[in-house]
């Protein structure tokens, strides 16, 4: 039986070692949670128990460290608190390899589902909304307790991800634990830590909870909810959804990252840059033979000046769909080859990176073509003091949590909530950008005026000199749903991205159908004037983005060409001179985008592509010089 024993251990350890390393959890405590996970075994009802806190008499007298105590509270002013203490007539040791406790999660979730959850899973509503002490009596879900629900649960969510799968199953997955270990209060001096652990034979989540000193009966179950985090300020950001203050005497002020930033991050991609190389000349009739992997390359380039390999080492063209890494080995042994990526381009692609370098054009606020952006992960006091500064001054504070690189809106959320946006920090790598409040809306027929972006393809022949085209033809996205600044969470409403969500209307319209449209309902507003500020506001980024040396800049390398999609929207904002004008707002920049509509209704496009970047011939071909 020890034999079984053992086996069923190194089984354990072999799925979920690595997760119960990077948690912490000491391996005394393995083979018990092994076998309590094997049996669904919550033996935490033995040792602890849920006690209720009588709320203080205002007009009492409360001692100090009573007042600590009440500060402890994950909902304050929301009735009852409850706290959790050992029962246990003999303690607790944390040298025993059994004090190791199961917590079962009352609700699973992601953001985006959780609304339509809450109004059709039976009993959730009553369930959430009693866990939280918020008033709810109906049978029905009411929309009033819905949403206080959907505002409360950030005090009690906790998140985790898995590290496989399509970008879809990567997204985020949200749960708040059952009543006993929603009820653990905060400590900055914890009893006990918690893990989320995903338990793969039964594909199911479970919190690990285990003590982290010896408790005798009546002690107090603490765990930090701002674990792992040790400035003292960022604590206090990190903490603000359970003990409200206000980080006003921090500056909001965000200036351009240190040089070491730009240099950690070309470590961390590993990416490798190349040596100093002349420009390479070629003659005036040669055919270019073309590596690539991409099909629709493969599928529409028909220039005659243009033959296709399967030898990557013959090619005089590498058109990779992945990230190239290694520009220092390719410069030094084939230094002619050209490539259709730029070292350090990531500083345009990464949106994290964008709004850093932006602030080269616009100061610590950046430039009026990129909405306010703060990244979460190192910004975060700054950005909360922006945040409550614009709540003292009345002003719109709608923000969109965007992860630093993941495309097609996925993990992306909307909300006037500072909580929501504080604890979405926990999930994954985010920036915060200011919400469009007033954006530029286009009519349609079907439903009333709605959202739309604009897609435009750029080609960069050049960092130094900057060579930028823009491809002449550009691509509009729509929404499905008139626009007001409500149902923060109605996709249809607020996104435009419809292309890849299923069962959802795609609207479509050409952008010479859609010229004319947008000329009669904005009359004073002729196209040719709003893609003049566009491609000015291209101009600008690029300048900037090529204005240092790499790393902190795109690399200048004579043999890199590359094609990037822009998405952005158009806002009203007010000139100088007080006039009312549509100001562009850069979204992203897409690297290596899907050119498949492109190549749909222009069947010349990947021709233009090439002739303009690896040949420098723009006669006959859809494409104006920006700069």
């Amino acid at each position: 039986m020890a034999g079984d024993g053992e086996e069923d251990l190194a089984a354990f350890v072999a799925l979920h070692g690595a997760a119960l390393r990077a948690s912490r959890v000491p391996t005394r405590y393995w083979e018990s949670l092994s076998r309590k996970l094997r049996g669904e075994v919550f033996d935490a009802g033995d040792y602890f128990g849920i006690m209720q806190v009588e709320e203080v008499d205002e007009e009492e007298e409360v001692d100090e460290e009573m007042e600590e105590q009440f500060k402890k509270k994950p909902n304050p002013g929301n009735g009852p608190c409850f706290k959790v203490i050992v029962t246990n007539e003999n303690g607790l040791q944390a040298s025993n390899p059994d004090s190791v406790f199961l917590i079962d999660h009352a609700w699973t979730f992601r953001v985006e589902h959780a609304r339509q959850q809450l109004r059709r899973v039976p009993g959730l509503l009553h369930r959430m909304a009693n866990l939280m002490g918020i008033a709810f009596h109906g049978e029905v879900p009411d929309e009033g307790s819905i949403e206080q629900v959907l505002q409360e649960m950030w005090k009690y969510n906790q998140t985790y991800q898995l590290s496989q799968g399509t970008a879809e199953e990567k997204v985020p997955v949200w749960y708040i634990m059952d009543e006993f270990g929603s009820r653990i209060q905060h400590s900055d001096q914890p009893s006990f830590a918690t893990a989320p652990l995903f338990y793969m034979p039964q594909q199911i989540a479970y919190t690990v909870l285990w003590p982290l000193r010896d408790l005798e009966t009546g002690d107090e179950v603490t765990r930090d909810y701002a674990y792992g985090e040790t400035d003292r300020l960022i604590r206090k950001c990190v903490l603000l959804p359970w003990v409200p203050t206000e980080v006003l005497d921090v500056s909001c002020f965000t200036p351009e990252p240190p040089d070491e930033h730009y240099q950690a991050i070309l470590a961390e991609n590993k990416e490798k840059l190349p040596v100093v190389i002349n420009p390479p000349v070629y003659a005036k009739d040669k055919i270019f033979k073309v590596f690539t992997d991409i099909q629709q390359v493969l599928n529409n380039l028909t220039h005659p000046r243009f033959v296709f390999t399967d030898n990557e080492g013959e090619a005089d063209i590498l058109y990779n769909f992945s990230h190239f890494k290694d520009y220092r080995k390719l410069s030094e042994e084939r230094p002619q080859v050209m490539v259709n990526q730029f070292p350090c381009e990531n500083l345009l692609t990464v949106k994290d990176c964008l709004a850093s370098i932006a602030r080269r054009a616009g100061g610590p606020d950046g430039p009026r073509w990129l909405p306010r952006t703060f990244n979460l992960q190192t910004e975060l006091p700054q950005f909360i003091s922006y945040f409550q500064q614009r709540d003292r001054r009345g002003e719109d504070n709608h923000w969109i949590c965007k992860p630093w690189n993941l495309a097609r809106s996925l993990d992306t959320h909307i909300t006037n909530n500072l909580n929501n946006i504080i604890r979405h920090r926990e999930s994954s790598p985010k920036v915060v950008c200011k919400y469009i409040e007033e954006p530029v809306l286009f009519e349609r027929e079907d439903v009333g005026p709605v959202k739309f972006d604009v897609r435009y393809v750029v080609l960069l022949r050049s960092a130094r000199p900057l060579q930028l085209y823009g491809y002449d033809v550009f691509w509009l996205r729509f929404s499905n749903r008139a626009f007001s600044l409500d149902d923060l969470d109605d996709y249809e409403k607020h996104f435009t991205v419809m292309n890849y969500a299923p069962g959802v209307t795609l609207k479509q319209v050409h952008c010479e159908d859609f010229i004319p449209l947008f000329e009669k309902q904005y009359p004073e507003h002729p196209w040719t004037t709003v893609q003049a500020s566009i491609f000015k506001a291209f101009a600008e980024l690029f300048q900037v983005a090529s204005s240092k040396p790499a790393p902190l800049g795109i690399c200048d390398y004579p043999s890199s060409r590359a094609i990037y999609a822009i998405d952005l929207m158009l806002k009203w904002d007010t000139s100088r001179d007080g006039k009312r004008i549509m100001q562009p707002q850069i979204l992203e920049v897409n690297f290596n985008p899907d050119c498949d509509r492109a190549c749909q209704y222009h069947p010349t496009f990947f021709n233009d592509v090439f002739s303009t970047l690896f040949l420098d011939e723009t006669d006959n071909c859809h494409v104006t010089r920006i700069v």
